[in-house]
C-alpha cells in the first residue's frame, strides 16, 4: 500500500495520512496504534469496504483496484472484523455459505453446506456445530465462525482486526496454533492488536500508526513493550496502575445463594454468594461462558433469578426493572457494547443520553438538547474521545473510542453507588486501558462499590481488592488480592480446589 490517504466528511476528518505499508509473503505482520489512529480504516481499504482518497495498492506486484469485499475475496484477501458480520438468526452453516451457496439443481444444498463446514472446521482445528444458531453462540464461538467463513472462501492473505479481544486464554492459544498452521500452508497474516504481549509473541514485523501516519516499522525481535507503547502514544506508558489505599466501608451489594437459568432452562449461575463494600473493587474471573454474563444480567434486571436474594443499598432487587435498578444507583458498562449499550446509527450525543433521557435530559417531557450537547462535548474532552464531534455516528468511531463513550456515560451518572464493568477494556489500546483503569480506581476513591468482570487476568489482578472465581456457574473461590496469583486463579477457573 503506497501513500494511502483516506478522508471523511469532505476532507474534514483525516483517517489515514500518507501511509505506506509493505507485507511480505508468509509473514505475520502486526499493525498497532491507539484507538482512532486509522488502523481499521487502512485494512478496510485492503478489503474493499472503503476506497482510498488517494494512493495505490499493489498485490503480488500488480496494481489493483479493490472496490468491494467480493473483489478482495476474488484476489484471495479476507478480513475478520472486530464487530462480527454474522446474521444471528441463521445457523453456522448458513452463515458460512452466504454468497457462495452450494446448489442442488435450483435449490440450496444444505447437507453439502453442513459437510463443508465440518470439513473446513476439522482442517483448521476449529470444532463447531454447523446447526447451532449464531445467536446462541458465545462471542468466542462467533469469532470462530468468522474465521472459518474467510478460510472457506479461500483467502490467502488474512486480516484479523483485534483477533483475541473476545477470546478466552485457552481459545487464544488455539488461535495462535491456527495462525501457525495457516503460515505453514503458505498463507500471510496481518493482524491489528492492542495487546503488546500478543504482538511480541506472534508477529514477525510491526508497523505503528499514530494519528493517521505510519511512524515506525521494525522487526519484532528488536521490539519491547516499552518501545511499542512509546511509539503508539508518544510518551512513556504505565503498565500497572497503583491501587489507592481506601478505607473499606459498609456493604453496598449483597448476593446470597443466587441461581439463574438461561432461555433453555439450564442453570448458568449456581448458588452464588458474595458482598461488595464501599470503596472496594471485586473482580470476577473465569473463562467466558462460566456464568459471569448471566450474573451481571440478573444484577442489572435483564434476567430473573430463580432463587436467592440480591440487595443493593438495603433494597431487594428481585422483580425490579433495569430502569428502576439504574435509578437505585447501579451503573452498568456491558461486555457487549453493541448489544446492550449503544445504537450504532445514533450520533455520539444521542448515545450519551441513552438510559438518562427521562431522568437527566428531560424538560417538560422533551429532550433538553442544549444541556445534552454541552455535556457530551465536555465528556468527549474529559475522556479524550476522538474525533471530538458529538454529531459523529457512533458506529463510525473506533472500538476504543466507542468504549470510552459508554464508560463516560455510566461513570458520569449522578447516582451510581455500584458500578458493574463487564470487560471494560475489551478491544482498547494501551493508552486507553491506562485511562479506563485510572477512572475505575478513581470511583473506588470516591467510595463507590465496583464489580469488574474480565477475561484478562492481568486486569483483574491490577484492579481488584478481592477476586471471586467462577467455573461452570459456581463461585469456586474468593481470594484477597494479597493471596491471589495467576496460578491460584487458574486452578479455580478450571474447577479445582486450592490446598
Amino acid at each position: 500500500m503506497q501513500h494511502i490517504r483516506k478522508t471523511f466528511l469532505d476532507g474534514k476528518v483525516i483517517a489515514n495520512d500518507d501511509i505506506t505499508l509493505k507485507i511480505l509473503k508468509g509473514e505475520k505482520h502486526a499493525i498497532v496504534g491507539e484507538n482512532g489512529a486509522g488502523k481499521s480504516t487502512l485494512m478496510k481499504m485492503l478489503n474493499g469496504l472503503y476506497t482510498p482518497t488517494s494512493g495505490k495498492i499493489f498485490y503480488h506486484g500488480e496494481e489493483v483496484q479493490i472496490d468491494s469485499p467480493s473483489k478482495a475475496a476474488e484476489l484471495g484477501i479476507g478480513m475478520v472484523y472486530q464487530h462480527f458480520m454474522l446474521v444471528p438468526t441463521l445457523t453456522v452453516a448458513e452463515n458460512m455459505i452466504l454468497g457462495v451457496e452450494p446448489k442442488k439443481g435450483l435449490s440450496l444444498d444444505i447437507n453439502q453446506a453442513r459437510q463443508d463446514v465440518i470439513d473446513v472446521s476439522k482442517k483448521y482445528g476449529l470444532a463447531i456445530d454447523p446447526d447451532a444458531l449464531v445467536s446462541d453462540l458465545s462471542i468466542g464461538m462467533q469469532q470462530r465462525v468468522e474465521i472459518l467463513k474467510i478460510l472457506f472462501k479461500g483467502a490467502n492473505l488474512l486480516v484479523f482486526d483485534e483477533p483475541t479481544a473476545v477470546l478466552t486464554p485457552q481459545e487464544i492459544k488455539e488461535l495462535y496454533k491456527i495462525m501457525d498452521n495457516l503460515i505453514a500452508e503458505g498463507k500471510t497474516i496481518i493482524f491489528i492488536s492492542h495487546k503488546l504481549q500478543e504482538v511480541l509473541d506472534i508477529s514477525d514485523n510491526i508497523t505503528v500508526i499514530r494519528r493517521g501516519k505510519d511512524i515506525a516499522n521494525f522487526p519484532t525481535k528488536e521490539a519491547t513493550k516499552e518501545k511499542i507503547a512509546n511509539a503508539m502514544v508518544g510518551r512513556a506508558v504505565l503498565f500497572t496502575t497503583e491501587r489507592p489505599e481506601v478505607e473499606i466501608g459498609e456493604v453496598v451489594l449483597s448476593v446470597k445463594d443466587v441461581s439463574v437459568k438461561d432461555h433453555h432452562n439450564v442453570i448458568k449461575v449456581n448458588n452464588a454468594s458474595f458482598e461488595i463494600r464501599k470503596g472496594e473493587v471485586l473482580g470476577i474471573a473465569g473463562v467466558e461462558g462460566s456464568g459471569q454474563t448471566e450474573l451481571v444480567e440478573a444484577l442489572t434486571g435483564l434476567k430473573e433469578i430463580c432463587s436467592g436474594e440480591m440487595i443493593l443499598d438495603n433494597v431487594i432487587l428481585k422483580k425490579k426493572t433495569p430502569r428502576k435498578i439504574s435509578q437505585l444507583g447501579l451503573a452498568h458498562i456491558p461486555e457487549d457494547r453493541h448489544k446492550r449499550a449503544a445504537v450504532s446509527q445514533f450520533s455520539v450525543m444521542e448515545n450519551f443520553a441513552l438510559g438518562l433521557e427521562r431522568d437527566e435530559y428531560s424538560k417538560f417531557g422533551l429532550l433538553n438538547f442544549s444541556k445534552l450537547r454541552k455535556d457530551a462535548e465536555m465528556f468527549m474532552e474529559k475522556y479524550d474521545v476522538r474525533p471530538r464531534s458529538v454529531d459523529t455516528e457512533f458506529g463510525r468511531l473506533s472500538g476504543g473510542n466507542q468504549q470510552k463513550i459508554i464508560v463516560a456515560r455510566e461513570l458520569e451518572k449522578k447516582n451510581n453507588n455500584l458500578i458493574i464493568a463487564g470487560q471494560p477494556t475489551r478491544g482498547v489500546d494501551i493508552g486507553a486501558i491506562e485511562s479506563i483503569h485510572k477512572l475505575i480506581l478513581n470511583e473506588k476513591v470516591k467510595g463507590k462499590a465496583v464489580m469488574v468482570v474480565s477475561s484478562e487476568l492481568s486486569e483483574i489482578l491490577n484492579l481488584s481488592d478481592k477476586i471471586a472465581v467462577m467455573c461452570a456457574g459456581k463461585i469456586t473461590g474468593i481470594l484477597s488480592r494479597e493471596e491471589a496469583n495467576e496460578e491460584k486463579i487458574g486452578i479455580l477457573m478450571a474447577g479445582g480446589k486450592l490446598d
